[in-house]
């Protein structure tokens, strides 16, 4: 059974930081990528980032980038999403999703993920 669950969310003073967990399992194909997004409320859902599961290569919305960085480690089966700096505007529900129909780790496409998570809080306030 393919599952995805994410960790690490909570309450953050803004300037603070937090690392977010997604532990994936049960895949008996392959997947393109992993991706983290969030849902504040009231507001459609938006991708921050992403990861490639074949090369590495990463990608971040305008709004994250040099704050949020993304990784995985394929020996836990677990990406992350290291977030810096926060910001207020931060606040949602952030859930991690993997990609495994169409190739390609493109964030502006939300209906392109397949596989999500149940998501994690965080919220940025003082």
């Amino acid at each position: 059974q393919v599952q995805l669950v994410e960790s690490g969310g909570g309450l953050v003073q803004p300037g603070g930081s937090l690392t977010l967990s997604c532990a994936y399992s049960g895949f008996s194909r392959n997947f393109y990528g992993i991706g983290w997004f969030r849902q504040a409320p009231g507001r459609d859902r938006e991708g921050v980032a992403a990861i490639s599961k074949t090369d590495e290569s990463t990608v971040y919305s305008d709004s994250v980038k040099g704050r949020f960085t993304i990784s995985r480690d394929d020996s836990k089966n677990v990406a992350y999403l290291q977030m810096n700096n926060l910001r207020p505007e931060d606040t949602a529900k952030y859930s991690c999703a993997a990609s495994t129909s169409i190739p390609g780790i493109a964030i502006k496409q939300v209906p392109w993920w397949d596989i999500w998570g149940q998501g994690t809080e965080v919220t940025v306030s003082s």
